[in-house]
C-alpha cells in the first residue's frame, strides 16, 4: 500500500519523495503550487488497485495531508477487512477502458453498422486514457488530447470522432448508473474542433464538388464495365457506395423501374425506393444476364464473377486518363461520393420538391439535405436574372 504523486505535465506516477520527473517537471515546486495529484495504490483480491484521492469523499486530490490520512485509515481497515466502509461515488474506481469494454460488449452496440470504426476510435482513445479512472478525467485532459492529436497531424473530424465515441461510452455508463454525473458533465463540455459555417451551417470540411454531365461522360468512357455501373448508380440514383456494392439483383425491379432497398441495406436502417431513370435502365438492362435469372441474389456489381469491395483505384485511373483531378486533397478533385452530391443538387435544380429528394436519397433531416445540396455560380446568376425580371415587372405596373 502506498501513496503515489502524479506529474501534472506527463501524468507519470512517482513516489511522494521524488523531487523531479524525467519529463523535466520540478515536482517539489508543483506540489507547493497544488498541481500534483495523489493516488492510493493497494492490492485487493490479488489485483493491484489504483484510486485517485478525488474518489474519496471530502478529500482534496492535491493534498498530501489528505492522502496520508486516507492511506493511514486504509491500512487499518484493510487489516480489519473493512475496506467497504469508505464512501465511494458510483464508478469512481472504474477505468475508462473498463467502461469502454462494457459498452462495446452490449448487443445493441455490436449491431451498429459502424461498430468496427467505433472499436478503432475507442482503441485510439484508450492509448491515452485506458488506464485512467474515468472519474478523474478533467476538461483540460481532453483539451490536451485534442492538441496532441492535432500536432500529430490528425484532422479535426477524426479527433472529433474519437472524443465523440468516448462521449457515447460515458453517456451510456451514466444512464446505466455505472458512473455518476461528473464524467458526463466533463465530456459534454468538450467543444468540437470542426466548426460549421454561420451562413450555410455546413461543416468546415464539407465537400461541395459536383460533377458536370461532360465530366461524368468523360470518366465513364474510361471506367471498367463493373465500375461504370456503380458510377451510374451513384450519379443517376444518388445511392451510397456501400448500398451499391452490396446491391443484389433481387432488389432491382426493371419492370417497374425501381430499386427497392430494405432497412438492412441502408445506412440509416430505413427501407426506401430509388426510381430508375432511362439512362440507368438501359445500362442495367445490358448488365442483366442469365446469372441474374438463375441466381437472383447475386450482386449487380461483379468483377470476374465476384462481388467488388473497392472501386477507388479504377476511378483514380479514369480521372488520370480523363485529365480530371482525383481525391479529397486535390483542388477540384473528384471522389465517388461526389456523385451523391451531384444527384442531390441536380434534383434540386430540376425543381423536384425537397421532401421527394430526401425520400430517394435517404436524408432524414434538413441539415443533411443542405450538406449534400451545393449552391453554385449558376444558381446565383439565375437568382439575379429572376430578380431583374421581378424588378422590371414592378416598373411596368
Amino acid at each position: 500500500m502506498a501513496i503515489l504523486a502524479e506529474c501534472p505535465v506527463c501524468h507519470k506516477k512517482h513516489s511522494v519523495k521524488a523531487k523531479a520527473c524525467p519529463c523535466g517537471s520540478n515536482l517539489d515546486n508543483e506540489k507547493k503550487n497544488k498541481k500534483v495529484r495523489y493516488h492510493i495504490v493497494y492490492r485487493q483480491d490479488g489485483k493491484q488497485v489504483w484510486r485517485s484521492l478525488s474518489t474519496f469523499k471530502d478529500c482534496d486530490p492535491c493534498s498530501i495531508e489528505d492522502a496520508r490520512a486516507v492511506n493511514s485509515k486504509f491500512t487499518v481497515c484493510k487489516k480489519e477487512h473493512r475496506l467497504d466502509v469508505f464512501q465511494i461515488k458510483p464508478g469512481v474506481s472504474m477505468t475508462f477502458k473498463e467502461i469502454a469494454d462494457w459498452y462495446i460488449g452490449l448487443d445493441k452496440v455490436k449491431g451498429k453498422k459502424y461498430y468496427p470504426t467505433l472499436c478503432f476510435n475507442l482503441d485510439s482513445f484508450n492509448k491515452d486514457f485506458g488506464t485512467t479512472l474515468v472519474s478523474s478525467i478533467k476538461p483540460v485532459d481532453l483539451e490536451g488530447y485534442q492538441v496532441r492529436r492535432k500536432n500529430e497531424g490528425y484532422s479535426d473530424s477524426y479527433i472529433d470522432q474519437q472524443i465523440g465515441a468516448a462521449k457515447a461510452v460515458v453517456n451510456k455508463a451514466f444512464d446505466n448508473r455505472l458512473i455518476d454525473g461528473e464524467p458526463k458533465r466533463v465530456f459534454s463540455g468538450v467543444k468540437k474542433l470542426l466548426k460549421r459555417s454561420p451562413t450555410t451551417h455546413k461543416l468546415a470540411n464539407a465537400r461541395d464538388r459536383i460533377l458536370t454531365l461532360d465530366e461524368y461522360k468523360r470518366l465513364s468512357q474510361y471506367l471498367p464495365r463493373h465500375v461504370k455501373v456503380a458510377f451510374a448508380l451513384g450519379f443517376y440514383g444518388g445511392m451510397r457506395r456501400g448500398e451499391i456494392l452490396n446491391l443484389t439483383w433481387d432488389k432491382v425491379n426493371l419492370k417497374d423501374k425501381v430499386i427497392e432497398l430494405e432497412a438492412g441495406d441502408t445506412k440509416d436502417s430505413e427501407a426506401r425506393t430509388v426510381p430508375i431513370c432511362n439512362e440507368l435502365y438501359n445500362l442495367l438492362l445490358e448488365e442483366a444476364s442469365p446469372i441474374r435469372d438463375a441466381q437472383a441474389d447475386s450482386h449487380v456489381v461483379l468483377y470476374k464473377g465476384k462481388p467488388v469491395k473497392d472501386i477507388r483505384g479504377a476511378i483514380r485511373e479514369a480521372c488520370r486518363k480523363a485529365k480530371i483531378p482525383y481525391g479529397r486533397n486535390a483542388k477540384k478533385g473528384v471522389t465517388f461520393h461526389d456523385t451523391r452530391h451531384t444527384f442531390n443538387t441536380f434534383m434540386r435544380k430540376a425543381g423536384v420538391d425537397q421532401t421527394v429528394i430526401m425520400s430517394i436519397t435517404g436524408h432524414s433531416t434538413d441539415e443533411m439535405f443542405r450538406h449534400y445540396n451545393t449552391v453554385d455560380s449558376e444558381d446565383t446568376k439565375q437568382a439575379m436574372k429572376d430578380f431583374e425580371s421581378f424588378v422590371q415587372g414592378v416598373r411596368q405596373r
